[in-house]
């Protein structure tokens, strides 16, 4: 499936010029031919934005997913969008996939939160492994830092996730992630995995871009520098297959002598 990775932090505080530059982004991405666009972590909001988040933060049902599957309707192809989700009082930093019909087919609250800023705006997610079918593939969501625990990316490789979408705000100096800890996840569980950042300062926070779809191989497909960016690559589940048969990683593993690093 081919997946386009949109690497920008948009306008951060306002959802209507979001939702242009993801528009734009989206008409540029179907005349590549992806089927997926994927954008960074709480694209449609900003995520340096302060009580800001709090104030526009939304049900996984509420304008912003009409929004969103208004254009994945219009342009025919699936979007994974960062977002602030509420929920009663709760407020959770989510990610939603809606379909090219404009279908939403799955939404993830992210389950490690990073630093003081994240825990003083939002609740923890927990559910770690949440998927859909989209393309032939089984297509999970995780959040930017939930990514580097391996038990987390392993919990879906346990579960047949074959392309990992993780929008994502990772910022200077941990830029090592995006280089090297990312592909190494592709490959020690065999899937892909689409990264996707903002790029640039925002409030206290300079992010680093660097955006990449890496394969099952630990190579990436593609990747984005460090400025505003819409990169394509193709999610390959054929090449997906004969890797699987190949690694013996997840064959070889002894689950029974792990049972004490839970």
């Amino acid at each position: 499936m081919r997946t386009a990775l949109l690497q920008s932090s948009g306008r951060p505080g306002s959802v209507a010029e979001n939702l242009k530059v993801l528009d734009a982004a989206a008409g540029r991405a179907a005349a590549a031919g992806a089927g997926l666009l994927v954008t960074p972590e709480m694209f449609l909001t900003g995520y340096a934005i302060g009580d800001g988040i709090g104030r526009l933060a939304e049900p996984a049902d509420g304008d912003f997913a009409d929004a969103v599957a208004d254009l994945a309707g219009r342009h025919g192809l699936a979007v994974a969008y960062g977002y602030p989700e509420r929920d009663g009082d709760a407020v959770f930093n989510s990610a939603q996939l809606v379909s090219a019909d404009g279908t939403r087919l799955a939404n993830y609250r992210k389950t490690h939160l990073f630093g003081c800023f994240e825990r003083d705006h939002f609740t923890p997610g927990e559910q770690p492994v949440v998927q859909a079918e989209l393309g032939g593939l089984t297509v999970g969501l995780m959040i930017c830092y939930d990514v580097e625990f391996p038990e987390n990316v392993r919990a879906h490789a346990l579960a047949g996730t074959d392309l990992l979408l993780v929008p994502t705000a990772q910022m200077h100096p941990y830029q090592f992630v995006a280089e090297s800890v990312v592909p190494v996840r592709a490959f020690e569980n065999q899937m892909y995995v689409a990264y996707v950042n903002r790029v640039g300062k925002e409030g206290e926070f300079e992010f680093v871009g660097l955006s990449v779809l890496a394969g099952p191989d630990g190579v990436a497909r593609t990747r984005a520098g460090r400025d505003e960016d819409l990169v394509v690559a193709d999610a390959d589940p054929g090449f997906l297959a004969r890797s699987r048969e190949s690694n013996p990683y997840l064959l070889d593993r002894r689950p029974g002598l792990y049972g004490s690093l839970g």
